[in-house]
């Protein structure tokens, strides 16, 4: 085996393994055992790969507002699913149901199913349903 084929075959084997390292485990991040809902103000939408987030201000009991960061599926199962980028904008209320809390405690949820400001309810997915 020549020096250039060695070499190729140990490039190709160090991306393959940073492909691999680079999706993570939905269980790992968040507590899928867990669901909550969240009710609040669409603060901002980003439509791009690998994951869809949008972020909503959430009011508690107590009366503190919090900005969460939603991860929802990829941009294209979304897609298939009904969803348009310009189906979620700023300042639309929305209830998110069923979704799954950061395991670090974090304003940061999964998921879950998404009601829209026309009583369309949508499924955002997880992270999880694209392995």
């Amino acid at each position: 085996m020549s020096r250039r084929t060695l070499f190729a075959l140990l490039v190709g084997l160090v991306f393959s393994g940073l492909t691999a390292l680079a999706h993570h485990s939905v269980a790992a991040t968040y507590d899928v055992d867990h669901k909550i809902t969240l009710i609040g103000k669409v603060t901002q939408v980003e439509w791009k790969n690998p994951h869809v987030f949008y972020f909503i201000d959430v009011t508690d009991t107590s009366g503190k507002l919090t900005n969460w960061a939603i991860e929802a599926s990829t941009p294209n199962q979304l897609y298939r699913a009904g969803w348009r980028k310009d189906n979620l904008k700023i300042g639309d209320a929305v209830t998110l149901a069923g979704s799954s809390p950061a395991r670090n405690g974090s304003p940061k949820a999964s998921g879950g199913t998404l009601t829209l400001t026309d009583g369309r309810k949508v499924f955002t997915g997880s992270p999880g349903s694209d392995q």
